[in-house]
């Protein structure tokens, strides 16, 4: 559960705004979530989904933790570049980078062409980025270099795919652990803390 002096978590979701069955969904409802609604969650441009989550972020009060999910990362990557971070992002959950300068995109998801070239300024917030070593919409290597770039945390998830419904990752228990690991991490000393029954 998360109590009242916890961050808020801000859900930003990439193309097709994350489905009923996907963990972002799950985690919106479980968690109270503030959710990033694009006004065509098919064609993301750097300027248009970056001014969208600035607007969520201005609207939600108090500390936030972001949680970013292929599309979702780039958008947060952008609106980094773009704004320059925020006071009350405490933090950024960063899970399957998709890589929009892929060689093979225009095959695999040309939507995300647009999201080119990827930011690669240190963020102005600790970020963990979550990556997946099968995933088809970025490699491995370039998930790390992505998280050096950020001066980001970087962590395996193992041959997970892209931690989304189609590989498996409608509930996904493991991500909920490195989310409670974070705002645990990005918490001020004497704040109520997030806990999680992991049974």
């Amino acid at each position: 559960m998360l109590f009242s002096m916890t961050p808020t978590l801000v859900i930003v979701p990439g193309l097709g705004e994350s489905g009923p069955e996907h963990w972002q969904t799950l985690w919106t409802t479980k968690y109270g979530a503030a959710r990033v609604r694009q006004d065509d969650p098919e064609a993301p441009t750097p300027q248009g989904w970056a001014g969208r989550l600035q607007e969520v972020i201005e609207a939600t009060p108090g500390a936030l933790i972001l949680a970013g999910h292929s599309a979702g990362v780039l958008t947060i990557v952008h609106w980094a570049r773009l704004y320059g971070g925020h006071e009350r992002v405490r933090g950024a959950l960063l899970v399957s980078p998709t890589d929009s300068e892929q060689a093979n995109m225009a095959e695999l998801a040309p939507a995300i062409l647009t999201m080119a070239p990827v930011p690669t300024q240190p963020l102005p917030f600790p970020a963990l980025v979550v990556a997946s070593e099968n995933d088809p919409y970025v490699s491995f290597e370039r998930a790390q270099e992505l998280a050096d770039a950020w001066e980001a945390e970087f962590v395996t998830a193992g041959e997970v795919g892209h931690i989304n419904v189609a590989s498996g990752h409608g509930e996904w228990p493991e991500g909920e652990v490195l989310l409670a690991e974070c705002v645990n991490a990005w918490t001020p000393p004497g704040i109520a803390r997030m806990t999680y029954p992991l049974n």
